[in-house]
């Protein structure tokens, strides 16, 4: 009988508050952190195009052959 009542008790205890909130703030903090690094590619891409259409070693127009 001692070890059902374990399990009983342990089944009617609910779910840790503070678990709950760091599991929260570990998933938004690393989602967070992947949209930066997205963001930071991004940015990095548009302005290596830019750098490369000012010196003038890619061009948007298309030549004519």
């Amino acid at each position: 009988m001692a070890a059902s009542h374990k399990v009983a008790h342990a089944a009617r205890r609910g779910p840790s508050i503070v678990k709950e909130i760091v599991y929260g703030i570990t998933l938004s903090v690393s989602a967070g952190l992947m949209w930066n690094v997205h963001h930071w590619n991004t940015q990095r891409r548009t302005k290596e195009f830019y750098d490369l259409l000012e010196r003038g070693e890619i061009s948007v127009v298309v030549e004519d052959e």
